[in-house]
């Protein structure tokens, strides 16, 4: 097979996976974190790895919709209050410096804490408010999960990043936003 066919195929497989993956995700769960988002005064994602950057573009969408968002770590992060919503990106439910936040977040201000992950066996079931599963593959191979012919997890940071870019036109629409006002928050010293 030429490249030109592998590539088409191959484009083809991702766009399945992102497709029966986004289709796979509870609309409840996802209802319950739009309502969390939009209620709390701001809302702070953790995550690492590609997580993080999947993350980072889903905090630096809801600044664009005028939410204030921040990522735990950046520079100019501001105290998180009771009032805030954590969201913790992991697939595996276990990654140490997510579950960590997450853990001090509980003890230190007792804000949400909704967690968006594969596993619903680990032990942030035990910390966050509710759980956003995204059902796919992770180092666990847990029986459920949709496989994937990507590497590693790159199926869930791809949901991640699309399943914010989702809730945001949502939010939009839920909030009647006319989308030329929404520049006013996009950078302007570019």
């Amino acid at each position: 097979m030429d490249f030109s066919s592998r590539y088409t195929n191959d484009c083809r497989d991702v766009m399945d996976e992102i497709g029966k993956t986004l289709a796979s995700i509870d609309p409840e769960s996802l209802e319950r974190l739009t309502k969390e988002i939009l209620s709390a005064d701001q809302v702070f994602f953790v995550g690492v790895g590609r997580v993080m950057l999947a993350l980072q573009c889903v905090c630096k969408r809801l600044a664009h919709l005028g939410i204030k968002a921040h990522y735990v770590g950046e520079i100019t992060e501001p105290a998180i209050t009771k009032n805030d919503l954590l969201i913790v990106g992991s697939g595996s439910g276990q990654s140490l410096f997510p579950l960590g936040i997450a853990k001090k977040a509980r003890a230190a201000v007792d804000c949400k804490i909704v967690h968006i992950g594969s596993n619903p066996n680990s032990e942030m079931k035990d910390i966050a408010d509710f759980m956003v599963r995204i059902p796919v593959r992770t180092k666990f191979y847990l029986e459920d999960e949709i496989d994937s012919c990507q590497p590693m997890t790159s199926l869930f940071e791809q949901s991640v990043l699309l399943l914010g870019d989702v809730l945001a036109k949502m939010i939009i629409e839920e909030r009647n936003l006319d989308m030329k006002s929404l520049w006013q928050y996009h950078a302007n010293l570019e």
